[in-house]
């Protein structure tokens, strides 16, 4: 299973272990990912159906996974946005079975459950300052979950004020995820529930997944 990951960012590449477990949930096969690295163009897309038209053309997939952050807007909206994009494409491109990826506010509020992860990534696994990580029920309701991650990072690290002036916690997120092997407590999150029931759907679309 080859799959392809449009996102609105770089540090949006974090998403991958997380697809990457979940596809392993879904049934045994070997996983191929691929971050549609845009960027280095000369000329690099800005609308998302352009965007979506070239991540194809440059990384063919059987398996397509478009991410937008909720952030100030609607969930709901995020969602529409993507549907509207592919259906902009139809007939032009061939689309292969879609799973849209929309954390509600950022992707960051994915990576806010595992405390040794967060402690590993900054360097100090064996550390025992208190974090506070957030509720599984509450990561959602949160205005900015890339600067809590970014704190507990740093809180993490176990540095003084000085010291933590030179940490880019910004970076460490994908440490976050790669040293992450469980994402299931993120069932309780809707956004995740939702993104996980498309994933099935898309998955019995290929002929991989369980059918219903």
């Amino acid at each position: 299973m080859r799959f392809t990951l449009v996102t609105d960012g770089p540090s949006d590449q974090a998403l991958i272990p997380i697809l990457e477990w979940s596809l392993r949930r879904h049934g045994q096969f070997a996983i191929e990912s691929q971050w549609a690295e845009l960027r280095r163009l000369p000329n690099p897309p800005r609308q998302l159906a352009s965007r979506i038209r070239l991540s194809l053309e440059l990384y063919p997939c059987e398996l397509l996974f478009i991410h937008r952050d909720a952030e100030a807007q609607p969930w709901t909206q995020r969602l529409e946005e993507i549907v509207q994009a592919v259906d902009e494409l139809r007939g032009e491109v061939p689309i292969p079975p879609l799973v849209r990826v929309v954390p509600v506010r950022m992707m960051e509020a994915w990576l806010l459950q595992n405390e040794a992860a967060i402690r590993a990534a900054a360097d100090n696994p064996n550390g025992r300052q208190e974090l506070n990580l957030p509720a599984i029920r509450e990561v959602e309701n949160i205005p900015d979950p890339k600067e809590v991650l970014y704190r507990l990072i740093c809180s993490a690290s176990g540095l003084g004020p000085r010291r933590r002036r030179g940490m880019n916690p910004r970076r460490l997120v994908h440490r976050v995820a790669d040293l992450t092997d469980d994402f299931s407590v993120l069932d309780d999150i809707p956004a995740f529930a939702r993104f996980d029931t498309e994933l099935a759907s898309a998955l019995r679309e290929t002929g991989l997944g369980t059918q219903a």
